[in-house]
């Protein structure tokens, strides 16, 4: 190791020490990003309702999951019996509508089974308010006390909790009120604006909630304002908790060790300013170091030879269903890819839908997907089999 290379080394980690000794010193400010994650410590995670779960649920069996509800509910449907292999209430905890349609559609189904979906957001998804024909206004970063109760049947004038920090007024302007039960309310200068409800929904139902502050760690530990959250947990029935843990979208975290460096500002800057001393490093040590390179001759492209063998190797076996499951499987994954429409029922909507997207006949793909099915429901082809579905295919010009 030459003088050079080791005076870089003892200057870099000087100047990174300086750097991590003059931000440590400064007061670590408070982090008030609304995470609702269950391993964040910080005022708007949920460590603190992750570590209480048990005992707001009173012992309920909870299932935690980091997927979408739509792969882990449909996961456990049962399409022979028509019926989830799932019976209880999902819960979901977070600042806004983080839920893919996919998703929300399946927690509708889920719920039409005679299931509970809880959602505790500022913001819901726009299908599942139309849907049940409700309304939702939202004033944010108010700086007023804002005052939250739960109804209590025997109670006529139910106990109010005092929230302030990290709130907005978020409350539903407008519901049904020939089915729609309100089982809470909020209050800002003595009016009172709705929000929490039950919306039946088939042999289920909604619970909507609009604060989910009230699950985060701050105020949970202030003063008796878990009351309020196990309160407002109450009106969940006594059955297996489904619970969200993870992003809604399927967004997991990032497990690198550089997360933490990253997420520091201190660390931030010295791994910034290292990768800096060391490209300028390279660089004025490269000109006379770097060697000749030589020439590669790019790769041949034999993926058609590729292609053309294999259509060969079955061709040749006569294995002609297999050929045409090959087409098959071809020709629908390039229209959900590049047309966006679902393959899963080649019904008339589906016929509709590839109608309206790619100019085709409807005579022209009703004759396709009639050989489609015909192909699903026979165990053998022919030659003419071959012949005769390649060119419904090839007449589409997809």
């Amino acid at each position: 190791m030459n003088k050079q290379l080791t005076l870089y080394i003892v200057l870099l980690i000087i100047v990174t020490g300086i750097i991590i000794g003059i931000d440590s010193s400064k007061p670590k400010p408070i982090d008030w990003t609304p995470s609702y994650d269950i391993k964040e410590k910080s005022p708007l995670g949920l460590f603190i309702f992750n570590e209480e779960a048990e005992r707001l649920f009173k012992g309920q069996k909870i299932e935690k999951f980091n997927i979408t509800p739509y792969e882990f509910f449909d996961a456990k449907f049962d399409y022979d019996a028509k019926k989830y292999n799932a019976d209880g209430t999902f819960i979901a905890i977070s600042k806004t509508n983080e839920i893919d349609p996919e998703s929300i559609e399946e927690l509708m189904y889920f719920a039409e089974h005679g299931n509970t979906v809880f959602l505790s957001m500022e913001r819901f998804p726009y299908t599942l308010l139309d849907t049940l024909k409700i309304e939702l206004e939202s004033h944010h970063y108010i700086q007023d006390t804002l005052l939250l109760s739960i109804n209590n049947s025997t109670v006529s004038k139910p106990k109010k909790y005092i929230f302030k920090e990290a709130t907005g007024l978020n409350y539903f302007s407008s519901i049904d009120t020939l089915t729609t039960a309100v089982l809470g309310h909020q209050f800002l200068f003595e009016k009172e604006y709705t929000n929490y409800i039950s919306v039946p929904f088939g042999d289920g139902k909604f619970l909507l909630h609009t604060q989910p502050v009230a699950f985060s760690n701050f105020y949970l530990l202030k003063e008796n304002n878990h009351e309020y959250a196990e309160k407002a947990l109450g009106y969940i029935p006594e059955k297996t908790i489904y619970w969200n843990t993870g992003s809604l979208n399927n967004e997991r975290i990032s497990g690198s060790p550089l997360r933490f460096i990253l997420d520091q500002p201190a660390l931030n800057s010295a791994f910034l300013l290292a990768l800096l001393i060391i490209v300028i490093f390279i660089i004025f040590n490269a000109k006379r170091k770097q060697r000749i390179i030589p020439e590669i001759a790019p790769l041949k492209n034999t993926t058609v030879d590729f292609t053309k063998t294999i259509g060969n190797l079955y061709y040749q076996e006569g294995n002609h269903h297999t050929i045409i499951e090959k087409k098959i499987i071809y020709l629908l994954e390039k229209i959900r890819s590049e047309y966006l429409i679902d393959t899963y029922s080649l019904d008339d909507i589906f016929i509709e839908k590839l109608h309206l997207k790619t100019g085709n006949t409807v005579e022209d793909i009703q004759k396709t997907v009639h050989l489609i099915k015909k192909h699903r429901h026979q165990f053998e082809s022919t030659e003419a089999d071959v012949i005769e579905i390649n060119k419904a295919i090839e007449k589409l010009k997809l």
